[in-house]
């Protein structure tokens, strides 16, 4: 029996009110005994109860019902409901037996005991609501204690960090695990709870598109359910996914949280304060990480080294050290800008953190150099620092101009236990790259004096023949690429359609390499066929759920196709046989394109908008008589030419055509689109001179479009509540002081 204040004096009551009372019950919603005046309830008297529940769930305007208990006397049973009407007691008080058999109606009884009732109703309330505020102080008080306990004062816990916050947050949340993905970094840290059973295996299934919702909606998103056709695609855990922000606001990467589907589902204080708890991580992920190459910092780099050898399991391990300084940047800087040198940065960072294995660790130590702790021989170092020379010479970092090529040196070194720290093993890594330097640069050494250095030759291939090849040999792939809006996550998400191809080596041919001979020889009209036809063939599989959701799949055409007489009719056809919703479609054409077939472009446009799909109008800005096409074309939407946004913060003059292009198309009703949106300067500038949506590496990169599609269920079982954000900026305020704030469930 359940435990509550004394309720002696309404018994004290009731008895004079009724004397011939011999027994008072009192049970909560669900049939617990929480208050006798005999100490306790047989059997039939919960059976009694039992039904009672069902009667007056089912009836909310009865006040109760008068029942016998066998040998027994009456028993009048009186629902007591709380403000909502929701049943919150059932008072069961028995009489004994009049000589004669006669009892009093239900009727009397109530008319006689109600007030008493009515007053104990009340008092029942006002002590469950005293319960409940103050469990929910408790739980507030729990809130802070554990926001304080991931803050830290070191400036290089770094990864340290971040698993306590994970091991907190899973505990405090009642989570079977959680984890930190920051893709651009290379960061992926997974805490389960070791009595839940958890299955880890669920971060690499769902992390694309828990990545892909945060990105999208900017804000926590809520997935208790994820419907799933078949087993394969089950996800049997409830999900809170937060983007972890840069101070820009861009999603850099994403804080996740699993609970069983058993489990009491997530609710909207859940979200808030795992928010609060992806922002905590994003304070340490800034303070450890170089925000230009995205690798760690030296001194995190040292952090990481003395956590690992603090580890007796780690000690035995064989690794060695690599010491990377690029060749010649200040030629670059001097020749081209400051700006082209940080791209290289930028650039040889990315190289990186692509083909760094999972065991290794990876920082930028100063301007232009880095160092690697990799586990393995040294051979196997020395075959991966080949592996990194090789990817710098292919980056281009001055675009076509070969006289600024890019290349580095690298020096190897080997590190063991006895090296408590980095300083030693790293001067001997950096011996070895300044032979490497001195020897000719784009070379590495290894310590002890022997070196290799591997060449590789390529072979000039026939790029319009080996797109003719690729075509039969069905080896173009097709990649997607995110366009975000950038106001707010109220708009409808976007993906250009973006195309590959595969040579027979297996390597992935970006379009920059074979798209412009394709159109030299006349081949865009088979390939935009084949774009169309295989973006369709994709997306009918998932036609059911692209039906109630708002994303939207960009495709561009040539201008080799408009001419096409056909052209149109396949593309009408395609749709409407597609079993699609048109709405899912966007059709985009280049300016250019669009002025030199006027009339069947105009057609075109008119009929794909009346059929339901969208028109957007490419590399906006560029011609002559860009004004006077549009008034007359039925676009939807302008896509501002790369060139004005990339120059946007040092060209006043390609700052005031954004501004310009994006007030004329808010006022006819048009959205805009910011193309090469490539760092978060650019960003911040495009979202300040009034563009609705971006595309560019700084929103996102082109990813698969099998991974696109992949994330698509993610995508549609997210939706739009409304919540309060718990403000703890000041040191005296609580929990409860809130503001509001937008979450995605």
């Amino acid at each position: 029996m359940t435990q509550t204040h004394s309720l002696e004096p309404y018994a004290q009551l009731v008895r004079s009110l009724l004397p011939r009372c011999s027994a008072i019950n009192i049970f909560d919603a669900l049939g617990d005994l929480i208050w006798s005046s005999a100490n306790s309830a047989g059997p039939d008297m919960f059976r009694l109860v039992a039904e009672a529940i069902s009667v007056a769930e089912a009836d909310s305007d009865s006040a109760g019902q008068l029942r016998q208990l066998p040998d027994s006397g009456p028993t009048y049973l009186f629902w007591l409901r709380d403000g909502r009407n929701k049943l919150a007691l059932i008072v069961a008080i028995s009489c004994r037996r009049i000589g004669d058999g006669e009892q009093q109606s239900f009727a009397f009884v109530n008319g006689l005991l109600r007030p008493a009732l009515e007053c104990l109703r009340r008092d029942f309330q006002s002590q469950s609501n005293i319960r409940n505020l103050s469990e929910s102080l408790s739980s507030r008080d729990k809130d802070l204690e554990l926001l304080l306990a991931v803050s830290s004062d070191r400036e290089d816990g770094g990864t340290d960090d971040l698993k306590t916050l994970l091991q907190n947050a899973t505990s405090h949340l009642k989570c079977a695990m959680s984890a930190i993905i920051v893709p651009e970094k290379g960061l992926v840290q997974v805490y389960s709870d070791p009595d839940s059973g958890a299955d880890s295996g669920i971060v690499a299934k769902t992390h694309r598109q828990l990545l892909a919702l945060t990105q999208t909606r900017r804000e926590p998103v809520i997935i208790n359910k994820v419907a799933a056709k078949n087993h394969k695609a089950r996800v049997p855990y409830r999900i809170i996914a937060c983007p972890i922000r840069q101070v820009s606001g861009r999603a850099m990467g994403v804080l996740a949280l699993f609970r069983h589907e058993t489990s009491a589902g997530f609710a909207e204080r859940d979200a808030q304060l795992a928010d609060l708890l992806a922002r905590k991580a994003a304070t340490a992920i800034e303070s450890s990480y170089d925000t230009l190459s995205g690798l760690l910092t030296r001194a995190a780099l040292e952090q990481r080294v003395r956590l690992a050898f603090a580890d007796e399991s780690q000690r035995s391990r064989t690794t060695s050290l690599l010491y990377i300084d690029v060749d010649q940047l200040h030629v670059l800087n001097e020749n081209l800008g400051m700006h082209i040198g940080d791209k290289a940065i930028a650039q040889i960072g990315e190289l990186v953190r692509r083909r760094l294995p999972p065991s290794a660790i990876a920082a930028r130590i100063s301007g232009d150099r880095f160092a690697i702790l990799l586990p393995g021989a040294l051979e196997e170092a020395q075959a991966f620092a080949d592996s990194l020379r090789e990817g710098a010479t292919k980056l281009v970092p001055a675009g076509d101009d070969a006289r600024f090529a890019i290349s580095i040196s690298v020096g190897i070194a080997p590190f063991t236990y006895r090296d408590r720290d980095i300083s030693r093993p790293l001067a001997e890594a950096e011996s070895a790259c300044k032979a490497a330097k001195d020897r000719g640069r784009n070379r590495v050494e290894l310590f002890q004096d022997a070196d290799v250095s591997i060449v590789r030759r390529f072979t000039d291939i026939n790029v319009a023949t080996d797109v003719r090849v690729a075509l039969a040999e069905n080896r173009l792939r097709l990649a997607a690429q995110m366009i975000m809006p950038l106001v707010d996550g109220s708009g409808r998400p976007h993906f250009e359609i973006l195309l590959r191809m595969v040579d027979r080596a297996g390597n992935t041919i970006g379009p920059e390499r074979f798209l412009s001979a394709a159109m030299r020889y006349q081949m865009m009209r088979t390939i935009d066929r084949w774009v169309l036809g295989e973006t369709v063939r994709m997306l009918q599989p998932h036609a059911d759920i692209l039906a109630d959701s708002p994303i939207v799949f960009a495709i561009n055409f040539s201008g080799q196709s408009i001419g096409d007489e056909g052209f149109a009719d396949f593309v009408i056809q395609s749709v409407e046989s597609s079993g699609l919703d048109p709405g899912v479609f966007c059709f985009e054409l280049t300016e250019s394109a669009a002025v030199a077939s006027i009339e069947a472009t105009e057609s075109l446009m008119r009929r794909l908008r009346k059929l339901g799909c969208e028109v957007a109008l490419d590399d906006f800005g560029t011609g002559q008589s860009s004004l006077a096409y549009l008034r007359r074309l039925p676009v939807d939407i302008l896509k501002i030419d790369g060139s004005f946004v990339r120059d946007v913060l040092k060209d006043p003059r390609a700052e005031s055509m954004v501004r310009a292009i994006a007030q004329l198309a808010r006022s006819m009703g048009i959205v805009t689109v910011a193309e090469n949106v490539e760092t978060d300067e650019i960003y911040r500038s495009v979202v300040e001179l009034g563009v609705d949506y971006g595309q560019g590496f700084a929103i996102g990169r082109p990813k698969p479009f099998t991974e696109i599609l992949e994330e698509l269920p993610m995508l549609a079982a997210a939706r739009p509540i409304h919540v309060m954000e718990p403000d703890l900026t000041a040191a005296g305020q609580s929990l409860g002081e809130h503001h509001s704030r937008r979450i995605t469930h």
